[in-house]
């Protein structure tokens, strides 16, 4: 029963190990990793069910870790079904490493290629990516599998659900050299059992009891806001923050929180941030002031907020939403503790639409869109100001329509492209379809195009009249 409830400390981890997990303010693991985390340090193959957001990426991650060296070539590769994921994963694991000087690289789509194969060229010991580039990275010679002794598969009912499985059996084909395997999946459908029987000899089940998420009982909120006016609408609601209130804020990775805290602290708020690159000592002194109601605003990833357990915090903001499900809410669960009211605001740009809605129908959510916060009594004017978005109101071509005072019988369609591309001095490829009605005309403007050119409508007259330019979907 002790051996059950041991922490950390009692694991006898590689020391630089330790001392991360100690930074990171961790004592006691999660269940996943009190059940996998000694197992796989045996180099024993594991089979974990765990949801993300119950600590599974230590719980592969530590024993990878502790098994490699650093020598510059691949000795471990972690698979993930999304490049968020794969980021995330490497994010953790470098916090995780401490000081003992692992290279860790992420190889995954939809960047510089060039980029990545340069830095593969300079060595890498653990590579974390998506199948699809570390295939790619393979080929074309960047990437040696040859020398990979641990191979892990993080997300497997994602992976097949994406249809990654042939990519994946190839990549594990091309590791002879592998002495442990390791899968992580939240739900195990039969096509994974199978996959797992292809990939693994005489794997052992681990699974956590931790897959029923208890929802907290607090207001939830989400605004549809573009990137350019995030900051906008945070500082709506830090204005309502009332005395002794604690917000604890989220951004997907340590860069973002490190330019938050930044951005906000121009606007004369003060945040600080809180992820895994922070020296021991000053992190310590930031959870003891937050703990002690002596800061009130944090900006964490949800790697640093691992440690922070306090029961003071009554807004939780979603500055960029949650790349998983399971994640929301862990998140939100920050708040509303020992039956205090709590909030939780999630901030969706139009790329977030469908995640949102995935979170409230996989948790029974009801999360309503509401405007931002209006100004409290008394305040005239924005903590933070509001920024033209034309990519908000953009539509997936680029071209954002603009709705003109002038009806079809005032002017033909060609009239008018041909006097705002004189007027504007704009190329023709700019100005896109006009729809006319009896007394207004939308005509679309290509995003880089869009401010300058209802500038010049605002200034000139069309046949002696003003047109009124006006955003639609704004």
């Amino acid at each position: 029963m002790n051996a059950a409830k041991a922490g950390f400390s009692s694991w006898d981890l590689e020391a630089p190990i330790a001392a991360a997990i100690e930074a990171l303010g961790w004592t006691e693991p999660t269940e996943i990793q009190r059940e996998a985390l000694p197992l796989a340090r045996q180099g024993l193959n594991v089979i974990g069910q765990a949801i993300t957001g119950s600590g599974k990426t230590a719980a592969f991650g530590i024993p990878i870790l502790e098994s490699c060296s650093p020598s510059g070539s691949p000795q471990a590769i972690v698979l993930c079904p999304t490049r968020e994921l794969a980021v995330q994963v490497a994010e953790e694991m470098d916090s995780l490493q401490g000081d003992k000087g692992l290279s860790i690289q992420t190889v995954y789509g939809g960047t510089d290629l060039e980029k990545q194969a340069k830095k593969l060229d300079k060595g890498a010991d653990i590579v974390v990516g998506t199948p699809g580039r570390v295939i790619d990275m393979t080929k074309r010679g960047h990437l040696k599998l040859g020398g990979i002794r641990l191979f892990c598969l993080d997300e497997a009912d994602r992976m097949l659900d994406m249809g990654f499985f042939p990519d994946v059996l190839w990549i594990f084909e091309k590791t002879p050299n592998r002495e442990q395997t390791m899968m992580f999946s939240a739900t195990f459908p039969q096509e994974v059992l199978d996959a797992a029987e292809e990939f693994m000899v005489d794997p052992v089940h681990v699974m956590s009891d931790e897959m029923e998420v208890e929802i907290p009982e607090i207001e939830q909120y989400a605004i549809r806001v573009g990137r350019a006016n995030k900051l906008w609408a945070l500082g709506r609601i830090i204005a309502h923050m009332g005395e002794g209130d604690q917000m604890l804020i989220f951004a997907n990775t340590k860069r973002m929180v490190d330019i938050l805290s930044e951005r906000l602290g121009k606007f004369g708020i003060r945040a600080i941030g809180l992820h895994g690159d922070l020296p021991q000592g000053k992190r310590e002194r930031i959870l003891n002031s937050f703990k002690g109601g002596g800061e009130s605003i944090v900006v964490a990833t949800d790697v640093a907020a691992r440690g922070l357990d306090v029961d003071g915090i009554t807004h939780v903001v979603n500055y960029d939403l949650s790349i998983d499900t399971e994640s929301y809410v862990h998140r939100i669960g920050r708040t509303g503790r020992m039956g205090r009211k709590g909030e939780a605001w999630s901030f969706v740009t139009r790329e977030d639409g469908r995640l949102i809605e995935k979170i409230a129908s996989t948790w029974n959510l009801t999360i309503p869109f509401v405007d931002a916060p209006s100004l409290p009594e008394g305040m005239d004017r924005d903590p933070i100001g509001r920024r033209d978005d034309w990519e908000e109101v953009s539509d997936p071509f680029g071209m954002v329509t603009v709705k003109l005072t002038l009806g079809k019988s005032d002017s033909t369609k060609r009239a008018l492209a041909d006097w705002i591309a004189r007027e504007a001095r704009v190329p023709d490829i700019v100005i896109g379809e006009i729809a006319q009605g009896e007394d207004e005309t939308h005509v679309e403007i290509h995003v880089d195009k869009v401010a300058y050119v209802i500038d010049v409508i605002k200034a000139r007259e069309f046949n002696g009249r003003s047109l009124a330019p006006s955003i639609m979907g704004s």
